[in-house]
């Protein structure tokens, strides 16, 4: 069994409150849902209100498809235009 995780940095420059950023992330994380079989939260920068801190997570049996889900999350991300990448890291752990 392999958990993956992507921890994703997101910007929202022209995003003046927690509100509005509020908007962008339960956006984000629904389409994310309706996509890909991923969990995903807010795991930090909760009261910074130009900044999303994401954790994505899988569970497979193959390190390679846990990858290439996870790549696919930060690439539909960046597609949907709702916020500015920052940082990406992946992690991947076998039990």
């Amino acid at each position: 069994m392999v958990v993956g995780v992507l921890r994703l940095v997101l910007y929202l420059p022209e995003n003046h409150s927690l509100k509005g950023k509020r908007g962008v992330l339960r956006s984000l994380k629904a389409r994310i849902g309706n996509r890909f079989n991923v969990s995903v939260a807010e795991c930090a920068d909760h009261d910074n209100w130009q900044r999303i801190t994401l954790g994505v997570a899988q569970i497979a049996n193959d390190t390679n498809h846990v990858d290439k889900c996870l790549r696919e999350v930060s690439d539909f991300i960046a597609s949907t235009g709702l916020a500015e990448m920052g940082e990406e890291s992946y992690e991947f752990t076998n039990y």
